[in-house]
């Protein structure tokens, strides 16, 4: 099979084309047929050496997420057949022509979604559902403010959000990027560039502040990040894209009963991703078929150009997600 490569830790040019065995596949595991693979910053921190795959992910694939048909299943698979239609997340390996994936990581493409949009899906909706509300114990009628609401994870967050009866705030670094988060579901959406989201949110809040922070920025964010939680509000890391190094005030969490927590999700069991698989399946698929929660997928790349797609997702320049195409 044909398969993108990092050839060496380095710039989106080390991702290269080359032939790759299709991968061998376990009996609780389905071999897909990729159509498409989404393209997500932890790939490009794998292209640069500071995200290792996990054990038993292949080392030098990246990709998290694909969408594709079944060709082959695992002698214990009972959800699924050869010829279904799925989309995947998985721990690497996904920009490729082939993947294997455990059963329980995969979910049925809903039939108003194409095989670009069904790929743009899993990894940005298993991360949400497992911090925002399983971690973050986000509630109909509290609030939620998401840091880069313009990013997949962003546009993904306000449309659950907002549908799971949630009011969303976010952050985005230009108007237009503001003004697409807004029309998306945002209540509101604060340009970090030109304005201080501590003092917009209180203000809005009438100083109560935000139930719900769902923070990739990390480094300063944080000590603002707590002025502006209100009391027994929850902070979610899942990012530190500004740095890990911070400094912030233990009274405040003292004060307002506050939980500070965090997670990444790629080296988690195979179980655990089964369980957000199965919630998102009962909570969050049907919206998506009906048409309330749609894709946002803002460029599409040939395969062969995945340099290209890094080079986008590098300048974030995008808003909403960047697709890779293995069809034609």
């Amino acid at each position: 099979m044909k398969a993108i490569i990092i050839t060496q830790p380095g710039a989106p040019e080390v991702l290269q084309i080359a032939e790759r065995p299709i991968p061998q596949f376990t009996a609780n595991e389905v071999l897909v047929k990729v159509a498409a693979a989404g393209v997500n910053r932890p790939d490009v921190a794998q292209r640069k050496g500071h995200y290792p795959p996990p054990v038993g992910a292949p080392q030098d694939i990246p990709g998290l997420e694909i969408a594709g048909i079944i060709t082959e299943v695992g002698s214990g698979v009972t959800r699924f057949k050869i010829g279904d239609k799925v989309c995947a997340l998985v721990a690497g390996g996904g920009y490729a022509e082939y993947c294997n994936v455990p059963e329980g990581q995969c979910l049925p493409i809903p039939d108003n979604l194409t095989f670009i949009e069904a790929a743009s899906l899993p990894e940005t909706f298993f991360t949400v559902w497992s911090n925002v509300f399983d971690r973050g114990r986000l509630q109909p009628g509290e609030s939620l403010l998401v840091h880069g609401g313009s990013s997949g994870i962003g546009v993904t967050a306000i449309q659950m959000a907002k549908a799971m009866g949630s009011v969303v705030y976010v952050t985005a670094g230009s108007y237009e990027k503001c003004k697409f988060c807004e029309d998306l579901g945002a209540t509101k959406a604060i340009n970090y560039k030109t304005e201080d989201f501590v003092a917009v949110l209180k203000e809005i809040t009438n100083g109560k502040g935000v139930n719900v922070i769902l923070d990739m920025v990390g480094g300063n964010y944080a000590p603002r990040n707590l002025q502006v939680l209100a009391d027994d509000g929850r902070l979610v890391m899942i990012n530190m894209m500004e740095g890990k190094d911070t400094q912030i005030d233990l009274s405040v969490i003292l004060r307002k009963r506050l939980t500070i927590t965090g997670s990444a999700l790629r080296a988690r069991d195979v179980g655990f991703k089964a369980d957000i698989a199965a919630s998102l399946q009962k909570n969050i698929w049907p919206l998506i078929a009906s048409g309330q929660i749609k894709p946002v997928v803002n460029a599409i790349f040939p395969a062969s150009q995945a340099a290209q797609a890094h080079a986008l997702m590098e300048s974030s320049k995008h808003i909403g997600k960047i697709v890779l195409s293995f069809e034609g």
